[in-house]
């Protein structure tokens, strides 16, 4: 079992921990795989066989295809999500391929709804080994002129929806520790957090906390040397629905949301294909995953570029 020492850090009673090295590489530059128990990779797909995962924003989208694939791996799947219909054929889907699933309507802005789905995860299939919180909405239009409750809304699924999955799932997976294996919590954020533009600011500021907090839950499950590893999903263009439910405000807004319900279109890999990316990169160990590494490394290096120089963002407008 694990235990807190007197500095509040979690260690295992029964096995040594290996620290690892700073490698000092670049944050898109893919990790070489994190050895871990008897030299296998951070994560074998072949371990979460019978486990559970609990995946938010489960009812359509990339959602849905992460909820195929852990089912897929033969996970027991908690799918939630507040569209109770959408959710509902998800999870008769997943049933009609042999898969064991449980539908939770839930909204990951309300803490305590959180919090039940939590009890209710643990209570029906037991200790939670994936947590991949993935609900997230878009809102387009000027700063000036989106409409306060909008962003407050996106705010509210995009940020606080991270923070409640946090609270309300890493205490569980610390009391229900088991040697030799550690849990997993995957904040979906998007290539979004890593990058601005016009008319997407509400989105693109609530992409840049999500990640913010995910790195910080990071580095403090580290410091405490807890069985939990934490990463980031930083998917591009994936064809889903996210620009057709989408609030648009102003001409500007309007514009954006019809230009990228184009760009997915036509450029957007599929949710299965992202799914895939995700669990390809937990198998190899890496804290940033993405869909498209190229274009990741392609947009991280240009901001890292201009931050450095300290270039102005309305440089980048063409």
């Amino acid at each position: 079992m694990f235990i807190t020492s007197a500095n509040g850090s979690y260690r295992a009673s029964d096995r040594t921990r290996t620290r690892l090295p700073l490698t000092g590489k670049s944050p898109f530059r893919r990790a070489p795989p994190v050895p871990t128990v008897a030299g296998v990779t951070a994560l074998d797909p072949r371990d979460l066989h019978g486990q559970t995962a609990v995946v938010t924003g489960a009812a359509s989208g990339i959602g849905a295809a992460v909820a195929r694939r852990a089912a897929a791996l033969g996970m027991r799947v908690v799918l939630a999500d507040r569209d109770e219909s959408a959710l509902q054929r998800t999870a008769e889907e997943l049933r009609d391929t042999g898969a064991t699933v449980l539908p939770v309507v839930c909204d990951v802005r309300d803490a305590d709804a959180v919090e039940r789905l939590a009890v209710t995860a643990v209570d029906e299939f037991g200790p939670v080994r994936l947590l991949v919180g993935n609900a997230g909405i878009e809102s387009t239009g000027r700063l000036w002129e989106i409409a306060p409750d909008r962003f407050e809304r996106v705010f509210g699924v995009n940020v606080a929806g991270v923070f409640h999955g946090i609270g309300a799932f890493v205490p569980h997976m610390l009391d229900t520790a088991v040697p030799g294996q550690e849990a997993i919590v995957v904040t979906v954020a998007s290539i979004g957090s890593v990058t601005t533009m016009p008319a997407q600011g509400a989105y693109v500021s609530s992409k840049h906390a999500a990640l913010a907090l995910t790195e910080c839950l990071a580095l403090e499950l580290a410091q405490a040397q807890a069985p939990i590893r934490v990463a980031a999903f930083l998917p591009g263009p994936v064809d889903t629905g996210i620009y057709t439910s989408a609030d648009a405000d102003g001409v500007a807004g309007d514009a954006l949301r019809e230009r990228m319900r184009d760009v997915l279109a036509d450029r957007g890999v599929t949710p299965d294909q992202a799914a895939e990316a995700l669990f390809a990169g937990l198998a190899a160990g890496d804290f940033w995953i993405f869909t498209d590494e190229t274009r990741a490394a392609e947009l991280l290096r240009a901001r890292a570029d201009r931050l450095q120089a300290a270039v102005s963002p309305v440089r980048t407008l063409g």
